[in-house]
């Protein structure tokens, strides 16, 4: 960028920035972000809801995937603006904190957007909206709270309400009765009371994919399903009664670390060498079988000859299971994991009523089966194709999330468009409080909260004005905080009797989540963009030998 700046002897170009920088500046870059950002919400619009529709994505290596999951789509898009790439990292954000609502998000941070845009017209500094957006923020989240409702841990009906709603406007809808009753199950499997709350972290919860049968045969394992086969094919495929060992060493011989030379002079020596090491592995294994262990799952190898033992022992061994899984069998189990085949005791050993091989396709499973009190279980999920098994796997992400929230808080709230419906009418109310120029920034935040039941009307193809209408009219009585739009029939209904039901952590997200990007996409007044990635730019003519204008090609150093 250069400036031309008079002196006494004619003008002088001051090289501020580098050549080819490009800068946007006031409303013009306010604009252009607005509209990258609104462009982003737009693309997710449609699948939000119960009657939302999928996007099929195909990525630069021809891979497709069918989705209506909005983080999974923001994930896909290759962005480039990067005021739309704010937008992408909401989703991330809210996935992550919550596991549900991202579209919600996007599509809230982008009316928000837009609603400023129309304020900007009005020539309101973006200070103002942004100050009144975060108090319309702050102003939500406590009605929110004051319009949720208490749910127990015991309340599995309720719970399966919970992942119902969620999964309803997923791929698996088709199954979503019986998802939601091995959801609630494996979350409940998980949960555990830390100082008198509830916790439940949802990655014990190993998910395991595999095609073929249909969703309905997707099943719960209260225990762990690893996806190794048996280590040898001397050894039983079954075993009842399962006392399982957890190692985390090598059942090799160890090869010394130093360099040794060692003379043999006659075969009877190189006897007695082999046959040490076998003597070595037969007291590995006369451990193992000493403390009562029928299954071995170890993390490092195992030597040939300790499986043709263990084989004849009858134990039952697989080598190389991930750490990962490791650990999770220890939760399920209730096995210590042990570092030393010498410190294997029987109380170190697990329980599981039965650990199989089992065949799925043209795969074998290692299945450990029914234990005692579970902390870490798997999700087997069947499906016709890979599709419909990774659609199910996103689907299940969010309905456990759902279920986790609901458990953690102990508190839920109406869907189906309610409590943005209630949050519009009380922030209208609170605006006038507020007063000022800053009132503008809180109704405008009230419009932007009703763009969600406004877009479930639009996409379950319904009159949006009408619906508006009449659901603004049932917020206006004093029972009215629960209703809804029952998008089957079109008509308003109260969700908490229908059942659609929300944890309230999850609308609380999307409020922050989207107030912050959207207030963040506010405050630029200027774009700055480095073309060249950092190359020296051309020298000018006449080489170095340009006096200060030579200089000016060195880097475009200011002067």
């Amino acid at each position: 960028m250069v400036k031309n700046m008079s002196t006494g002897g004619g003008t002088v170009p001051v090289l501020v920035l580098r050549e080819g920088t490009g800068r946007t500046t006031g409303r013009e870059v306010q604009k252009n972000n607005i509209m990258a950002a609104k462009i982003v919400a737009e693309a997710v619009k449609s699948t939000l809801g119960p009657c939302g529709m999928d996007k099929m994505l195909v990525n630069s290596m021809g891979d497709v995937a069918i989705t209506n999951d909005g983080a999974t789509i923001m994930k896909e898009l290759d962005v480039q603006h990067p005021a739309a790439k704010m937008l992408v990292e909401v989703a991330k954000a809210q996935d992550n904190e919550v596991g549900d609502g991202t579209t919600t998000a996007v599509i809230l941070a982008g009316e928000l957007l837009s609603k400023a845009e129309g304020l900007l017209d009005k020539n309101v500094h973006p200070t103002v909206i942004i100050e009144g957006y975060k108090k319309a923020s702050e102003k939500a989240q406590e009605i929110l709270d004051k319009i949720a409702i208490p749910i127990s841990i015991d309340d599995d009906k309720t719970l399966r309400d919970v992942a119902i709603t969620s999964l309803s406007s997923k791929g698996v809808s088709v199954a979503e009765d019986h998802f939601a009753k091995i959801i609630v199950e494996a979350v409940k499997q998980v949960s555990e009371k830390v100082d008198g709350k509830y916790k439940a972290d949802i990655d014990l919860i190993k998910v395991v994919k595999k095609h073929g049968k249909s969703l309905d045969e997707t099943e719960l394992v209260k225990g762990m399903v690893i996806d190794k086969e048996v280590a040898s094919s001397q050894m039983p495929k079954f075993i009842d009664g399962a006392k399982i060992a957890l190692l985390n060493a090598k059942m090799e011989i160890e090869k010394t670390e130093f360099d040794a030379k060692i003379n043999i002079e006659s075969p009877d020596q190189m006897q007695l060498f082999l046959d040490e090491e076998e003597r070595m592995l037969k007291d590995m294994v006369n451990s193992v079988t000493k403390s009562g262990a029928n299954v071995i799952f170890c993390e490092k190898g195992i030597d040939d000859m300790a499986l043709h033992f263990l084989g004849k022992a009858g134990v039952l061994a697989v080598k190389s299971v991930s750490s990962s899984d490791i650990e999770k069998l220890s939760r399920a189990t209730g096995g210590s994991i042990v570092a030393s085949i010498k410190d294997l005791t029987a109380d170190a050993l697990g329980k599981a009523k039965k650990v199989e091989e089992v065949k799925i396709g043209d795969d074998k499973l290692i299945y450990v089966r029914d234990c005692k009190n579970p902390k870490a279980v798997t999700i087997v999920i069947r499906g016709a194709s890979n599709n419909v098994i990774d659609e199910a796997e996103r689907s299940l992400h969010d309905g456990l999330s759902v279920v986790r929230n609901s458990i953690e808080d102990g508190k839920i709230v109406a869907g189906g468009g309610a409590p943005e419906a209630e949050l519009a009418k009380n922030l209208r109310a609170y605006a006038v409080k507020v007063g000022g120029r800053e009132q503008l920034a809180v109704e405008a935040f009230a419009e932007a909260v009703e763009a969600i039941p406004l877009t479930l009307a639009e996409n379950a193809g319904l009159d949006p004005i009408d619906i508006m209408v009449a659901l603004r009219a049932e917020h206006e009585k004093p029972d009215g905080k629960y209703f809804g739009i029952e998008v089957s029939t079109g008509k308003i209904k109260n969700m908490y009797d229908l059942l659609v039901i929300e944890p309230l952590r999850v609308k609380q997200q999307v409020i922050k989540s989207a107030t912050e990007a959207a207030n963040m996409i506010l405050k630029i007044d200027d774009l700055i963009s480095v073309k060249g990635g950092g190359k020296m730019p051309p020298m000018p003519p006449g080489g170095m030998g340009g006096g200060m204008g030579g200089m000016g090609g060195m880097g475009g150093m200011p002067y």
